[in-house]
């Protein structure tokens, strides 16, 4: 079956300048039936975390043969790999930098391969901006049908993190960290309802999720407008972690919070 000729965009390059545009511009000259879908051109910049944060609340819901680009890539021009990644559906074109790490953890059957194949890429080939001149072009080629194993062999040590999981601190106390703070001002932590589903369940037992040293939140919320106007509150978000919101407000404003900032969830029922 032919492969669907889609291809995404993830990025940390903004949209202030020509970046984006040149690297559609590239792999349209070569696949120009792809279409080409902007998951984020917003990725905070240099941060791999919330690149594989990105790609990995995305991909799944494309059409399998899909072709996913991510490219935030601190490293350009250094040593760092291309990869490919070749998962059951999904094709991933990234730097081997980590930022597939959460997409290594999901997908339990991958290739991944080293590209080295260089007619493949543009040329001639710039050390700042290896998103046109290498990732777009063999995009382009995997969305038009080149198969992965023409771009380069097979790797095994490819890099790749562990997100940061939440700790126990004591028999009652859950201790996480705000791993994103979203377009609303929802501080997006790394508390999953598995980590602690007595917070998760229908009657919860009474308990706090403190940020920092004097924000309390005392209650769960089912959606973002059960909450009263400049309440803190928790609530269980499509991601699928714990967020800590306020309705038609940021709580990363009202609490002072950000990436990064400690969370934690005390028990305090029998």
């Amino acid at each position: 079956m032919a492969r669907t000729a889609i291809v995404t965009l993830t990025t940390d390059f903004g949209l202030n300048d020509h970046f984006v545009g040149a690297m559609k511009g590239v792999i349209l000259e070569i696949a120009p039936e792809a279409q080409i879908i902007d998951i984020s051109h917003a990725v905070q910049p240099f941060d791999i975390l919330d690149g594989a944060l990105t790609i990995s609340q995305a991909y799944s819901y494309f059409p399998s043969g899909t072709v996913h680009m991510v490219i935030v890539d601190p490293g350009v021009g250094t040593a760092r790999r291309p990869v490919i990644l070749n998962s059951d559906r999904h094709l991933f074109v990234a730097p081997d930098n980590g930022v597939l790490s959460l997409i290594y953890d999901r997908e339990e059957r991958i290739s991944v391969r080293h590209v080295t194949a260089e007619h493949y890429f543009l040329q001639p080939r710039s050390n700042t901006f290896h998103g046109r001149d290498i990732f777009a072009p063999v995009a382009a080629y995997l969305a038009k049908g080149v198969e992965p194993d023409r771009f380069g062999d097979e790797i095994t040590d490819y890099v790749r993190f562990s997100a940061p999981r939440p700790k126990p601190v004591d028999e009652r106390t859950l201790q996480g960290v705000v791993l994103k703070v979203d377009r609303f001002g929802n501080l997006v932590t790394n508390i999953r309802p598995e980590d602690a589903p007595q917070l998760f369940s229908a009657t919860p037992p009474a308990f706090k999720i403190a940020i920092g040293t004097k924000a309390q939140a005392t209650h769960m919320c089912t959606n973002y407008a059960d909450g009263a106007p400049g309440e803190i509150f928790g609530i269980l978000g499509s991601m699928g972690f714990l967020e800590v919101a306020t309705n038609r407000g940021s709580a990363s404003q009202m609490l002072g919070a950000g990436k990064g900032s400690e969370v934690n969830v005390v028990m305090e029922g029998n």
